[in-house]
């Protein structure tokens, strides 16, 4: 195999991870469809059972503003074809400040 067709090979194969088909991707996805993949629910199990058995607060921290966020995002996105509004900034704004109030109020305003 030439470097041509390794390199198109290659092209072909990351395809499916280029921005506007993740994006595409995701907003097509439903909550339940995201959380009832085995490959997510061992990542956040693993996640979660590392940051309580190390008492880890960013570990903790960080699993509650990724899932926020994904929660955040697939609420707030509009449909594929319908541009951005107001009506779906408002939700986006307001899930921002909630998840970004949590963290720092347990990161730099409640001490252990």
């Amino acid at each position: 195999m030439d470097k041509q067709q390794l390199v198109e090979k290659a092209t072909e194969a990351l395809r499916p991870f280029e921005t506007a088909n993740l994006l595409t991707s995701i907003q097509n996805l439903s909550l339940k469809q995201i959380f009832s993949h085995p490959a997510v629910l061992a990542a956040v199990a693993a996640v979660f059972f590392f940051g309580v058995v190390k008492k880890s607060k960013t570990v903790l921290l960080t699993l509650f503003f990724l899932l926020g966020l994904i929660v955040l995002l697939r609420f707030a996105m509009p449909v594929p074809g319908e541009e951005l509004s107001l009506k779906s900034l408002i939700p986006f704004g307001v899930g921002g400040l909630v998840i970004g109030g949590v963290i720092i109020y347990f990161a730099l305003i409640k001490s252990d």
